[in-house]
């Protein structure tokens, strides 16, 4: 089941799984709080929370359309390649097209969820970078 979370409760998966166990207080987003932000979660049928977006407003400067961008998408270890993540996006993306009449979604991907991005049909608007502490990256884009 997905439904609407608050950011507190994305901050155990921001742990575990994009910031290799820091504290949860240091896995805080700036935009986190903004009435704009929403986050969402993928529940088990044991209403356990296995996965999670964030998704925030915030134009790209490359593409001048109203945007928002994905942040902290993370899947619990033991619940990957079972589908909630492609679920979980394509609920954001339906929810900010329909609902908020945004026209496209970005955000930096981690080079080893590239493969899963493009089958989703996003694209790379960069070349790979690198963010300190936590690795390289691209830039990618969908219009919604």
């Amino acid at each position: 089941m997905i439904r609407f979370i608050t950011a507190q409760q994305t901050l155990t998966l921001r742990s575990l799984v994009l910031r290799d166990g820091l504290p949860e207080a240091e896995c805080i987003f700036d935009h986190d709080t903004i009435p704009t932000t929403f986050h969402l979660g993928y529940f088990t049928n044991n209403n356990e929370l296995v996965c999670i977006l964030t998704c925030m407003k915030d134009n790209h400067g490359k593409i001048p359309k109203d945007a928002y961008r994905l942040r902290g998408m993370a899947t619990h270890p033991d619940h990957r390649r079972k589908g909630y993540a492609a679920e979980l996006l394509n609920a954001a993306i339906e929810h900010l097209k329909n609902q908020l009449g945004i026209e496209y979604m970005w955000f930096n991907a981690r080079t080893i969820a590239f493969p899963f991005y493009e089958a989703l049909g996003f694209e790379f608007i960069s070349d790979e970078f690198d963010i300190p502490g936590i690795g390289p990256h691209r830039e990618m884009y969908k219009l919604l």
